[in-house]
C-alpha cells in the first residue's frame, strides 16, 4: 500500500507515520495479495481533539473511517479497528452473494486485479466532467440566520439564498468544526 500521510494543525513526526503505517499495514491479512492501493491518511487537531480520516479506495469497496479521540495514537487504533469491521462486514457479503452463485475462492484478489484494470482503464479515458443531476429552485430572500434555521431544517450540509440586505445570493454551510460559514460575492 502506498501511504499518504497529511497533517493538518500537528506536525507528522517519523514516528507517527510509522505507527500509522504499522497499523494500517496489519488489514493486508484480509488480503491473499497485498492490495497496491494508496491510503490517504489525514491527521488534524482541533481544539485539543485529535481527528484522523483514513481512506483507502479500492474497486467495488471504498474502506473510510474517521474517529476523533483527546490520545492521537488511541485514535489511530480506533480507526484501525473501524477499517477492520468494514472489510469483515464487506467481505462476509461478498462471499455470500458469490457462494450462492457458485463464486471462485479468493474475492478479494479478483476485486484488486478488477481495480488495476479500471485505474489503467480511467487512465486512457477522455477527462470530461460530466453533470449528472440539475436542480432549480427560486431564491427566496431572507437572512443568514434564517437560511442556516432551513438548511438544518432540510439536513444539508448548505443553502442557497437571496441575501434580503443587499440582494446578492449567498451560500451558508456548516463547517466540520460544528459551526457555520458564509459564502458571499466580492
Amino acid at each position: 500500500m502506498n501511504y499518504n500521510i497529511r497533517g493538518e494543525n500537528v506536525e507528522v513526526t517519523n514516528a507517527i507515520k510509522e505507527y500509522v503505517e504499522k497499523k494500517i499495514g496489519k488489514l493486508e491479512r484480509y488480503f491473499d495479495t497485498p492490495p497496491t492501493s494508496d491510503v490517504n491518511v489525514n491527521i488534524s487537531v482541533y481544539n485539543d481533539e485529535q481527528q484522523i480520516e483514513v481512506t483507502i479506495p479500492m474497486t467495488n469497496l471504498l474502506l473510510r473511517a474517521e474517529v476523533q479521540h483527546i490520545d492521537l495514537y488511541a485514535a489511530i487504533d480506533l480507526v484501525v479497528d473501524k477499517l477492520e469491521r468494514q472489510i469483515r462486514k464487506h467481505k462476509t457479503k461478498v462471499n455470500r452473494k458469490f457462494r450462492q452463485q457458485g463464486s471462485p475462492k479468493h474475492v478479494f484478489a479478483e476485486l484488486e486485479k478488477e481495480a488495476m484494470e479500471q485505474r489503467e482503464a480511467e487512465e486512457n479515458y477522455n477527462d470530461e466532467i460530466e453533470i449528472v443531476r440539475t436542480k432549480q429552485f427560486d431564491l427566496k430572500p431572507m437572512d443568514s440566520e434564517e437560511a442556516i434555521l432551513q438548511m438544518d431544517m432540510l439536513g444539508h450540509a448548505f443553502f442557497v439564498f437571496e441575501n434580503a440586505e443587499n440582494g446578492f445570493t449567498n451560500v451558508v454551510y456548516r463547517r466540520r468544526d460544528g459551526r457555520y460559514g458564509l459564502i458571499e460575492p466580492s
